[in-house]
């Protein structure tokens, strides 16, 4: 990598660095990494006017591409199509809670002019949802086919599962489709892929951007709270982050249904057996996805009260609920 900052990038570096299992460098000014870039270049290119609209609006830990000297952005290494990212400063410790920092995140991302086309998925969560179903339902019976094991097993056994949920989902989202109590914080914004913690984390990584409604953001972060987060005080997280996140951006009505739907989406589960497509170690997939399976019944459960755990009236809203989701 040394080499290649030198000779691609006119980049003279001194210090190798390790953070969070990525090898890099660094100069007096900047560290260097390079990330792999699998996605159409188009999305990457989306992602970069995102990422520079943040740095120039004070977000100095964000991963920001550059190119080589002969201005291309993308170089091969070992067959790979890879990046160079650079940034400036690691995040420091912030005094201002989790909440209110995503919240002020989108309150300033909310301004970006310019929707993108590539890594858009603002208003289209309903066609993705079943775009995905009948992707994975075709991908599966390939590789179920192909591939006769315990993880492919336990899958095909699950998947009616998956099915059901997926689209009680999609049918909620359909009706939220119609409903017109929202406001100016429903408007697009930019988000990241799966949002857990990415504001505290000291780097914010280019491709984690995406552009979507802002609670895609929130639904992520709770349901990582929900699945993984075996705290006593679990419930306190989540009401806190709420409420310092609403102290500045409050939610519609729309903006919880939307939440609640996407609550419902197995997308964890997509993504668990996404991984098994990609990466064929068997025997750690089969126990990801049994892992995953153990925790989704707490899910449901949790799920069934969120709006109670979240002190919100749903009834005197009128904000429907599945009742075939088992209360604990």
């Amino acid at each position: 990598m040394k080499d290649i900052l030198r000779s691609d990038y006119a980049i003279h570096v001194r210090d190798l660095i390790h953070y969070k299992g990525l090898e890099g460098y660094k100069d007096d000014q900047y560290l260097y990494f390079i990330i792999p870039s699998k996605n159409k270049e188009t999305i990457y290119m989306e992602q970069a006017a995102l990422a520079y609209y943040l740095f120039e609006n004070g977000y100095d830990h964000i991963a920001l591409p550059i190119p080589a000297v002969n201005g291309e952005w993308f170089r091969m290494i070992n067959d790979d199509s890879c990046m160079v990212v650079k940034v400036e400063q690691l995040r420091n410790h912030s005094s201002i809670s989790h909440g209110m920092r995503l919240a002020q995140f989108h309150q300033l991302s909310s301004s970006y002019n310019f929707e993108p086309q590539e890594i858009s998925s603002y208003g289209q969560w309903k066609d993705l949802w079943i775009n995905k179903l009948t992707a994975f339902e075709n991908k599966l019976s390939e590789e179920a086919a192909y591939h006769s094991n315990a993880y492919y097993r336990l899958v095909m056994d699950i998947f009616p599962y998956i099915i059901g949920i997926s689209e009680n989902a999609i049918q909620y989202m359909q009706e939220c489709e119609v409903e017109t109590r929202y406001h100016m914080h429903d408007q697009g914004t930019i988000c990241f892929q799966r949002y857990k913690n990415n504001l505290q984390d000291s780097i914010i990584w280019i491709n984690d951007l995406v552009y979507d409604h802002p609670t895609r953001d929130i639904a992520e972060f709770i349901r990582y709270q929900l699945l993984w987060n075996n705290n006593l005080n679990g419930h306190q997280e989540i009401i806190s982050f709420m409420n310092d996140y609403q102290s500045i951006r409050p939610l519609s009505v729309f903006s919880w249904r939307l939440l609640y739907a996407r609550l419902t989406f197995p997308i964890h589960l997509y993504d668990c057996i996404e991984r098994g497509f990609l990466n064929h170690q068997y025997e750690k997939r089969y126990d990801e996805l049994n892992d995953l399976l153990t925790r989704q019944e707490k899910y449901e459960e949790e799920l069934a009260i969120i709006f109670d755990t979240l002190q919100v009236d749903y009834k005197s809203l009128h904000i429907p609920v599945l009742h075939w989701l088992k209360r604990g």
